[in-house]
């Protein structure tokens, strides 16, 4: 791994750089994941091994640092990415982004789409969280309580098959996992739906089979969005189904 510390801050995001020749791809991962877990196989998969691909941890996730006084929102997330990039001295990307990094995705499209050859939005979250949602369920957690509900929560997830996830979000800081949770049950205005189908960038939407129907996949379509759907995958799809995700992003990109 590699790393890189913030200009605003003294903490360092730790990321992966895995070489290739052709245009770098950003990789963003989601609420309770981490992009050293997440994206490895994807990253080495044949299909996309010509291209750069840069894989991050956000702050308060996986080996990253864990500074408590950050504010964990999505925008806040996409400000040190786009000093990330700078930084790097890349002038043109790919970014791709799943879950709750899909909107640190469109955040950071807002804030650097000059550079920004295609977006790759996975399954991304688009609209306040719904109840069924693991980011609507933190947000709603006591405001007394959160601290001792959290882990429960992340139990729960764990009886019910999502092991690895629970791995992983285990290894968050609980403020980040909170208060981002918080930002993406949030209203806004323009929702990162309208941000994301507003841009000129050249943008494309990914779903698993699994996941639809989806009511953010069928207001896509209607819209005349470019969407694509992976045969039998679902929601975490880059670790069940790397290759299937990676020929996916291939056939955007290429």
């Amino acid at each position: 791994m590699k790393e890189y510390r913030l200009r605003k801050l003294s903490s360092i995001m730790r990321y992966s750089d895995f070489p290739g020749e052709k245009m770098p791809i950003i990789i963003i991962h989601g609420l309770g994941c981490a992009g050293s877990f997440d994206y490895t196989d994807m990253s080495f998969n044949p299909a996309l091994k010509e291209h750069r691909k840069i894989v991050v941890d956000l702050l308060g996730a996986g080996y990253s640092d864990k500074p408590a006084d950050f504010p964990y929102t999505a925008k806040a997330h996409a400000e040190y990415l786009k000093e990330f990039i700078e930084d790097l001295g890349i002038e043109r990307l790919i970014v791709y982004g799943h879950s709750l990094g899909g909107a640190v995705a469109i955040e950071l499209a807002a804030l650097c789409g000059e550079k920004i050859e295609k977006l790759i939005l996975n399954e991304p979250n688009l609209e306040p969280s719904r109840s069924w949602e693991a980011s609507y369920q933190i947000a709603h957690l006591s405001e007394d309580g959160w601290q001792t509900e959290l882990p429960q929560l992340i139990a729960k997830y764990e009886r019910e098959g999502s092991t690895m996830w629970a791995a992983t979000m285990r290894n968050w800081l609980p403020e980040a996992l909170y208060r981002l949770s918080k930002d993406a049950a949030s209203e806004r205005h323009p929702s990162w739906k309208e941000m994301a189908t507003g841009f000129t960038i050249p943008h494309t939407f990914i779903y698993g089979e699994r996941t639809l129907p989806d009511n953010d996949y069928d207001d896509l379509v209607a819209m005349g969005e470019n969407v694509v759907v992976v045969k039998d995958a679902a929601h975490p799809m880059a670790w069940e189904m790397p290759d299937a995700t990676a020929r996916a992003v291939q056939g955007i990109i290429e």
